[in-house]
């Protein structure tokens, strides 16, 4: 195992950390995750997930915690970002090779630019918010 895991530059740990990345970051909806991604101003990637109780028990959430690390460490040539990855209970039965598809799909998904070029982040315009009809 020595060598495989994540040095602790690369982890993202701190509440204030995941937080700067939830509200700042771009959102992603894949199949099988949402990631969260945000330039670091740095070279290397940093990593956190974020598994609630909601996705299940102690044991299926460390799984999808192992499995999301996985598909970092094997995509880790992808600059200086900030990701933040919310694993879906679909995430726990897949087929780790769709994982991995699925997660590539989205940082490549983040790279285009937006459709109707109004919306870069994929958040919504509030409620109060001006529209140009």
């Amino acid at each position: 195992m020595n060598g495989q895991g994540l040095a602790a530059p690369e982890r993202i740990r701190r509440r204030p950390e995941f937080e700067r990345i939830y509200n700042a970051g771009s959102k992603i909806h894949g199949r099988f995750m949402t990631l969260f991604v945000m330039p670091n101003g740095t070279t290397t990637p940093r990593f956190g997930v974020a598994a609630t109780r909601k996705l299940g028990s102690a044991v299926e959430r460390n799984r999808a915690k192992r499995r999301a690390r996985e598909l970092f460490r094997r995509r880790k040539n992808i600059g200086g970002l900030d990701i933040v990855v919310v694993p879906r209970r679909e995430m726990l039965d897949a087929p780790f090779a769709t994982l991995e598809a699925d997660y590539t799909a989205l940082l490549d998904r983040r790279r285009e630019p937006a459709r109707d070029g109004s919306r870069r982040s994929g958040r919504r315009a509030g409620p109060g918010a001006a529209s140009s009809v």
